[in-house]
């Protein structure tokens, strides 16, 4: 592929995705991020949520968690605590961890511990990510 970038997604248990792809969009701590072929040297940290490539002409997409990612020569490292591929996702556990991170936000308001409200607040966005990651990926099984 002429001007390809190649994107590796790293987990602590494996490498989720090893491509080729002509550009990358990734959520960043600040906001999203673009990422195309020649992309000048970089680091910036991830976020929870949707990372999307193109690969073959189709936008494709997968769920990642906080992390960082490197642009090097050409290839961009995103580097998670988690990285899944829709077909990965159990839709069934997403929507059960939403509903634990919900009932958990409810009993916390106006509690004593904010560690806790952090992680319900930091499960909930995962959840949702997961499920949205889910849900484009429906859509394009449709177009198919």
């Amino acid at each position: 592929m002429a001007g390809a970038l190649t994107l590796r997604v790293i987990t602590p248990d494996a490498i989720v995705l090893d491509i080729q792809t002509s550009a990358v969009r990734l959520p960043g701590v600040d906001g999203q991020i673009g990422i195309l072929p020649r992309h000048a040297h970089m680091v910036a940290a991830v976020d929870v949520g949707q990372l999307s490539y193109n690969e073959g002409g189709v936008e494709k997409s997968l769920f990642v968690s906080e992390g960082f990612a490197e642009v090097k020569g050409n290839t961009l490292r995103v580097v998670c605590e988690a990285g899944e591929l829709p077909a990965d996702i159990d839709e069934q556990r997403a929507k059960e961890a939403e509903g634990r991170a919900r009932a958990r936000l409810k009993a916390q308001k106006g509690g004593p511990d904010p560690v806790d409200l952090l992680r319900a607040e930091a499960a909930l966005r995962r959840a949702i990510a997961r499920q949205r990651v889910l849900g484009l990926y429906a859509r394009e099984r449709v177009r198919s």
